[in-house]
């Protein structure tokens, strides 16, 4: 790579497709949007990423698989070449959705994404040529997985400009695929644009001062008769019934509502969802999300009361995740 406009070159082809009539409104403000994403006061850790995005080498993979628990990219490389592709790596850390396999590099990212993925793969439609939303995306993980899964083109979304390096760090090796993350957040996104078959909102609810707005939002992007797929956290409980922590939640301070299934079920029902399907409840183990040598910081294990595990260390219930399945009218 020569400069990062090749590098980000992906964005190109975004605008091209958003010219589409379907996209156009959103088309209108993307490039707006780009120059302010990564403007130079937007981050100043940037200038960083920028720097090892261009650093990375040219290694052509033999094989890229989207379909397995690690997005894997494979194919000759030098021990050379490998080290110093793991270095520069490891300066985008934290790693927090994945796993990944970069040439036998394996990036043990915080979250073992792939379990999400195979709870809730099996219960969606079919993702075959459809237009696909990830909403907070983060490196793309779940956004590879769908490609993998057949999806016509994955916009993801996430303003996190790391997520975004991470991502590019990823394609640059598995070379050019219908994925595409986009620096930007849900506000991002025209309202009512109604484009999407398939929208993605998986661990975005629960950090939404407004929780119903944020399921307005998700089925303003869904085309009539697509496809809400939302999975957030949740507590035991009846109708009506919702967590709101007074200060933090699992060392989290931008938990604001976490509601019962039953609650949530009836804002989808408010927010205008019909079909609506309850397909998983999980509790969240630290099989599932921790601490590795890609994520140093604190995890699961550090947010639980050691004496009591069933309870997060300010006393609340413990991570306990669903995932629903609802149309849009």
């Amino acid at each position: 790579m020569s400069s990062l406009s090749e590098e980000l070159a992906i964005y190109d082809e975004v605008q091209a497709f958003f010219r589409q009539p379907d996209f156009a409104a959103w088309g209108d403000r993307l490039p707006a949007q780009l120059a302010r994403a990564f403007s130079e006061d937007r981050h100043g850790d940037w200038p960083k990423w920028r720097e090892v995005l261009l650093s990375l080498p040219a290694c052509v993979p033999e094989r890229v698989d989207l379909g397995s628990a690690a997005i894997t990219v494979a194919g000759d490389c030098s021990t050379e070449n490998r080290e110093h592709i793991e270095r520069l790596l490891r300066e985008l850390h934290p790693w927090r959705k994945g796993p990944y396999d970069v040439f036998g590099i394996h990036i043990d990212t915080e979250w073992r994404s792939d379990l999400k993925w195979d709870r809730l793969s099996g219960t969606i439609s079919p993702l075959r040529g459809r237009m696909v939303l990830d909403v907070g995306c983060g490196s793309g993980y779940h956004a590879w997985r769908m490609a993998g899964s057949g999806a016509g083109r994955v916009i993801g979304i996430d303003p996190t400009l790391l997520s975004v390096a991470q991502f590019l760090a990823i394609r640059h090796f598995a070379g050019v695929h219908p994925v595409h993350v986009l620096p930007v957040g849900i506000d991002d996104v025209p309202a009512n644009l109604r484009a999407f078959d398939t929208v993605f909102s998986m661990g975005i609810l629960y950090h939404r001062r407004s929780p119903l707005d944020h399921l307005l939002e998700l089925r303003g992007c869904l085309r009539a008769g697509g496809e809400l797929v939302l999975e957030t956290l949740v507590i035991e409980g009846g109708i009506g019934e919702v967590l709101v922590p007074e200060d933090r939640y699992a060392r989290m301070r931008n938990v604001w509502f976490i509601p019962s299934c039953l609650t949530l079920e009836s804002w989808l029902r408010r927010c205008g969802f019909r079909m609506i399907r309850l397909v998983d409840v999980s509790l969240t183990t630290a099989e599932e999300q921790r601490s590795t040598g890609w994520m140093r910081f604190q995890s699961l294990p550090e947010c639980l009361d050691p004496g009591h595990p069933e309870l997060t260390v300010e006393g609340l219930p413990a991570p306990r995740r669903a995932i629903f399945v609802a149309e849009s009218p």
